[in-house]
């Protein structure tokens, strides 16, 4: 450790450290515009100018390390006017369009510049032009307001793993851009709005739309995957009008994938806001009332065993609960999570739980991929893996269709026999889970929609045990889940009871009326013809072409919801904005049906029903905190390692951008999925 005196502050710190960050421990602001501390230091804007005792100049600060006794000025007249030289120089080529910069108001160069720099400028020649580049649907360009700070460079190098910017020229004729102009192509470039500390780059989707001042900012959590980002809702009046990350170390860093960021337009579009009852063929305006006793009359008399439920990826714990509740008064035991038919184990949480925690992921020192592609279906997850290859160069192998994951990947098969060999062999990538101190395995979700996907679960977690991924004090198994809902669901038990039939068995006539929540991944064509369907969801998507009553619920936005990650952590999202016209929380709409049937639920409002989870599974008493487990039970779950089949794995998401009914409505997304995925858009004509 060094010590170091900034500004009369004595700090220890680590050695190697720059002097920047000995100045934040000091309680010390530098500004800055090219450093970041998620990036490699790259010391080019110059504006982190503080003064260090016998040094002849000004030094940068975020490239400069400290050396033990250094006595370090930030606020002195040398600094001082060393600052407001290089802020006059930032703004010689920089466009007086504030008052049209959708960067304005959370802009660094305005603050820095009110804050550090010159109150006039000497600089009368004219001012370069630099032209906008395409960057796809997604990312604005104004380029004349570039810094050259080079943030998004290394961003799309280092953080994205997809290095497709870069600077052209030098001096004044520097211009950052792809070199062939062509769309970004990484599911995280809406990071780059973040990141840019001027108004180069910002939101396509939400140019002109709002200044941030006039919004109220809500915090949310991330419903599009099953990381379960931390994010922030901005909305004005009634609507919301963008989607930003909040900081959380242990989930999502600071980082959000496109999908969540850019779908928000979907809120608005194709939106259930009233009732509907099917008559004579066709689904016709109704009230409350005229639904709920619609649908009573369907239910009243009839056999509990007759009657099923299925709930959808974008469920929240509470509304579950209330339909479980509901369906379990009825004497019906037709329950099921799993719409994509996945054999998920639930008897225990080891089985269906990324156990290592997302931010264990920067403790391993090998990683086996097991039917998932983690870039399509967890991009921030994915870039932890890729910070965990940047950090040390770990081995990383993966069974499934060859992708590029932005790390270097060895293919090592396309189907789970391979498992077999990995398990027994002593060579090449099995030797290498052998040596290393924490294995960890990641199965997805594309090697449990099989037929035979609990004997490759339970083949993975042979594995994991034989190569020593499993002790006291390492778990070293992994499932990579996809929908937000289907841990919370796993863990209050939303699955058949005994006797109770599957989404198989229900859609296939096993049941007499069918109640859909949310769930539009279902295949609506194999719905026995004869099945009374209620729908209940805030969509007019799969699921709700299909109803014969459709009942308006509320957007992951509209409500306070609990949802549980892929790692088991539960977290709550907060009320942002009323549903549209007639449209309800979900687990109001359930309990209010309940009374018309003489069924009342155990709660009547949001902190009962919370009560009752809690006392249910003892987790959701546990909100946001993750302790790290160790894998204290071998025993395996149910399925025979050995009755593995080589069909080769199929991908779980082919685009990315529509994957359930929000992002499905999202005119962005759209536009996304035609950039992107050519050939789908065609197929989809």
């Amino acid at each position: 450790m060094a010590k170091v005196t900034v500004d009369g502050i004595e700090v220890e710190v680590p050695n190697g450290a720059s002097v920047l960050q000995a100045a934040e421990l000091a309680g010390k602001e530098i500004p800055r515009f090219c450093y970041h501390d998620r990036l490699s230091v790259a010391g080019n804007c110059r504006m982190c100018l503080v003064e260090v005792e016998k040094s002849p100049k000004p030094v940068a600060s975020c490239a400069f390390p400290v050396a033990d006794g250094m006595v370090v000025k930030t606020d002195s007249p040398m600094v001082r006017q060393a600052r407001r030289s290089v802020m006059e120089f930032l703004l010689i080529n920089h466009p007086l369009d504030c008052p049209i910069c959708d960067q304005g108001g959370e802009c660094d160069l305005q603050d820095q510049s009110m804050g550090y720099g010159m109150d006039s400028s000497r600089y009368r020649e004219s001012k370069r032009a630099v032209k906008d580049k395409n960057l796809g649907p997604l990312v604005k360009t104004v380029m004349t307001r570039c810094i050259q700070c080079t943030r998004c460079v290394r961003f799309a190098a280092e953080i994205a793993g997809v290095p497709e910017l870069g600077a052209t020229a030098r001096g004044e004729s520097m211009e950052i851009g792809t070199y062939v102009e062509r769309a970004l192509s990484s599911e995280l470039s809406g990071n780059l709005i973040d990141i840019c500390p001027v108004g180069a780059l910002t939101s396509k989707p939400y140019a002109f739309v709002a200044r941030p001042w006039e919004l109220k900012k809500i915090d949310g959590i991330d419903v599009f995957d099953a990381v379960g980002c931390n994010i922030r809702i901005d909305t004005r009046g009634p609507e919301v009008l963008r989607i930003l990350p909040r900081l959380n170390e242990d989930v999502n860093e600071e980082w959000l994938g496109d999908k969540s960021r850019f779908s928000v337009d979907g809120l608005k579009r194709r939106r259930l806001d009233r009732p509907w009852v099917r008559k004579d063929g066709k689904l016709v305006e109704a009230s409350w009332q005229e639904a709920f006793q619609a649908v009573a009359d369907q239910i009243k008399g009839r056999d509990g065993a007759r009657l099923g439920a299925i709930v959808g990826d974008l469920c929240d714990a509470e509304s579950m609960l209330a339909l479980k509740d509901l369906m379990t008064a009825l004497g019906s035991a037709n329950l099921d999570c799993r719409q994509d038919g996945a054999r998920l184990e639930a008897g225990r949480r080891d089985f269906y739980l990324f156990n290592t925690t997302i931010a264990g992921i920067e403790d391993a020192d090998a990683i086996l991929i097991i039917g998932s592609n983690p870039r399509r279906e967890a991009p921030v997850l994915n870039a932890r893996i890729r910070k965990r290859w940047l950090a040390g160069g770990i081995p990383i192998a993966a069974l499934g269709v060859p992708a590029d994951l932005t790390y270097p990947v060895q293919w090592i098969g396309q189907s789970p026999k391979a498992l077999t060999d990995l398990r027994r062999g002593t060579e090449g990538f099995a030797q290498a889970m052998r040596e290393a101190k924490r294995p960890m395995i990641i199965v997805g979700q594309g090697a449990l929609r099989r037929a035979d996907g609990a004997d490759v679960l339970a083949a993975a977690w042979a594995l994991a045990v034989a190569c020593g991924a499993m002790s006291p004090d390492w778990h070293g198994f992994n499932v990579l889940q996809l929908a937000a809902a289907r841990v919370a669901a796993l863990d209050l038990g939303f699955l058949p009871g005994a006797g109770g039939k599957d989404v198989a068995t229900m859609l296939a006539g096993g049941v007499d009326v069918l109640w859909l929540l949310g769930a539009d991944e279902v295949d609506a064509a194999a719905i026995d013809p004869k099945t009374f369907v209620v729908y209940q969801g805030h969509h007019g998507d799969r699921g709700a072409a299909r109803a014969d009553v459709v009942l308006p619920g509320a957007a992951y936005t509209e409500k306070d919801g609990t949802y549980v990650n892929t790692e088991g952590r539960v977290q709550r999202s907060e009320f942002a904005v009323f549903p549209p016209g007639d449209a309800r929380e979900d687990w109001r709409i359930l309990r209010a049906f309940a009374e018309t049937l003489g069924h009342r639920l155990p709660y009547d409002d949001l902190l009962s029903l919370r009560e009752r989870m809690a006392s249910i599974a003892p987790v959701f008493g546990r909100v946001g905190d993750l302790p790290r487990r160790g894998a204290v039970d071998l025993t395996p779950p149910a399925g025979d390692p050995e009755a593995v089949t080589d069909a080769p794995f199929q991908p779980a998401v082919v685009n990315y951008y529509q994957t359930d009914p929000i992002s499905r409505a999202s005119a962005t997304m759209a536009a996304c999925s035609a950039t992107y995925y050519p050939a789908l858009a065609e197929a989809a004509e």
